[in-house]
């Protein structure tokens, strides 16, 4: 039977009201997650989570650190909490430093990476958002493979058939960041990633204040996305989001 299972890597907080106008002061913390896909002898995860502190990357890590402050306790880790020889795909929604902290611990797995995440790691911009020093040296020269083409799938979505069984959909994104993927899993569960810094905030990008709106690759066709994932819940189909809180220890789907 097919498994789908989380874990949290990781988590940093931010002043909701210096995120959303017409907010509340409060401070919240958002996970940073990843997901578990198992099914036969096919392990694929999705992004990797933070990397263990203390980072050594440079002026961009100093930034990043004092906006979202990462908190990585002993245990955190993705490969503290599954054995990396076993994963046989990572997926990469994008390339900021809370989904790509773990990179290091699968150098035999085959990666998968959107053509605009390629472009980024080719040539970044400071807005990208992307830490070079949290990734290894064999990466990506490790085993990638081609970037997904995408074609009109369920739920109106675009999709692109990992497999070419319908189990495990790419899904394209776009608006946090260049490149930004999801994933249909089991046509039951949309991962998908930053569209949203969680379920509940789905739909206000309207509200995000102006210096969260500059790091965002493309905020009008986040917009777009947002729409197009309300629709699709309402289609009938269950969105997680990276940095919401899910249960661990359970089988999401």
């Amino acid at each position: 039977m097919p498994e789908l299972t989380y874990f949290a890597c990781g988590a940093t907080s931010h002043e909701m009201s210096r995120l959303l106008r017409g907010t509340a002061r409060e401070r919240r913390l958002f996970p940073a997650g990843a997901f578990l896909y198992r099914s036969g002898a096919r392990r694929v995860l999705f992004d990797t989570g933070y990397a263990p502190q203390p980072w050594r990357a440079g002026l961009g890590a100093w930034a990043y650190r004092r906006m979202l402050p990462p908190r990585v306790e002993p245990g955190d880790t993705i490969a503290e909490q599954i054995d990396p020889a076993t994963i046989t795909h990572v997926v990469l929604s994008h390339l900021h430093p809370d989904h790509i902290g773990g990179v290091r611990f699968f150098p035999n797995a085959a990666f998968v990476l959107s053509d605009g995440a390629r472009r980024t790691l080719e040539r970044s911009r400071l807005r990208d958002g992307l830490l070079r020093r949290l990734l290894p040296t064999w990466f990506p020269a490790a085993t990638v493979l081609p970037s997904p083409v995408f074609t009109s799938g369920p739920h109106g979505l675009r999709t692109a058939d990992l497999f070419g069984d319908g189990s495990y959909l790419l899904v394209d994104l776009p608006g946090h960041a260049r490149g930004h993927l999801g994933a249909l899993v089991e046509q039951k569960v949309l991962l998908a990633g930053d569209a949203a810094w969680g379920r509940d905030l789905l739909g206000a990008e309207h509200r995000i204040r102006r210096l969260p709106r500059l790091v965002s690759h493309d905020m009008t066709r986040q917009r777009h996305t947002a729409r197009m994932l309300l629709s699709a819940e309402q289609d009938g189909l269950r969105l997680l989001f990276s940095h919401d809180h899910h249960p661990t220890g359970q089988n999401l789907l």
